[in-house]
């Protein structure tokens, strides 16, 4: 069944608004698909032996100490893997060309009032109930003195910077317009029907363990994307959440965070 389609005035932008006519594909989408999904994956990938791992040490206690070192290690290699793939289709990312952000004051402390709000947020939501299976706590002092810090480096920057980057390419970038046209490229930048949001917020709040923060920091960066029609509003905010919770992990020790 088609998703109803709707403009939400005063709110959302009027560039929100699409037509039945743009669901249907040209099929020139899928050939676009690799530089916004291959990130994406590549990460997965890496995180799958660590969640294997948690897994089976349910069954074999053993293999929780082999996770949390799988864990430790794989994070500078994955990081590293995600930042090349990034590098080698970066002339792909249209929607990361021109003016990052406008000029009024609103273009950038929105999104760094969206990200502050889903920190503080994030932390306040760790309820058993809305928490999918544990989460591998990421200790990087557990290398030792030297090679803690940087560990805890990289985690910061992946954190930060690659991830905000890589994700929001994924979901709100091409996952978002993808559900709306195979075709996604045709698709303007904050274009909004009642499926691709709905679905692309409970799927990026499966991604999480803590799957109601993640459903509200969804809910978030796609509210971003319709107010701003652009990306780097998205990546900023995003990145600005992954920021302050790397900070608050480092200040206080608790690591589930990461």
């Amino acid at each position: 069944m088609m998703p109803r389609e709707l403009e939400l005035g005063g709110i959302l932008p009027t560039h929100m608004g699409i037509s039945v006519e743009q669901k249907k594909s040209d099929g020139g989408g899928h050939s676009k698909l690799l530089p916004r999904v291959l990130p994406f994956a590549v990460f997965m990938v890496f995180i799958a032996p660590v969640e294997g791992m948690l897994w089976l040490a349910k069954y074999i206690p053993s293999l929780a100490d082999w996770s949390v070192e799988a864990n430790l290690w794989l994070y500078p290699v994955k990081t590293a893997a995600v930042i090349a793939c990034l590098a080698y289709f970066w002339p792909h990312y249209k929607e990361l060309k021109g003016r990052p952000f406008g000029i009024s004051l609103e273009d950038f402390a929105l999104p760094i009032a969206v990200g502050v709000f889903v920190y503080l947020a994030w932390v306040r939501m760790d309820w058993p109930w809305a928490t999918i299976g544990k989460a591998a706590e990421y200790d990087p002092l557990r290398a030792g003195a030297v090679a803690g810090p940087i560990l805890a480096g990289i985690r910061l920057l992946g954190a930060a910077v690659v991830v905000p980057l890589m994700e929001e390419l994924f979901w709100r970038s091409f996952l978002i317009r993808y559900m709306i046209s195979s075709n996604f490229e045709s698709v303007p930048l904050g274009a909004f029907t009642v499926g691709s949001f709905l679905a692309t917020v409970i799927l990026f709040g499966s991604e999480h363990h803590l799957w109601l923060a993640g459903m509200l920091a969804g809910l978030a960066y796609n509210l971003l994307l319709y107010r701003t029609g652009r990306l780097w509003p998205c990546i900023l905010a995003h990145g600005i959440t992954n920021l302050l919770l790397g900070i608050h992990v480092l200040m206080t020790g608790e690591w589930q965070w990461w």
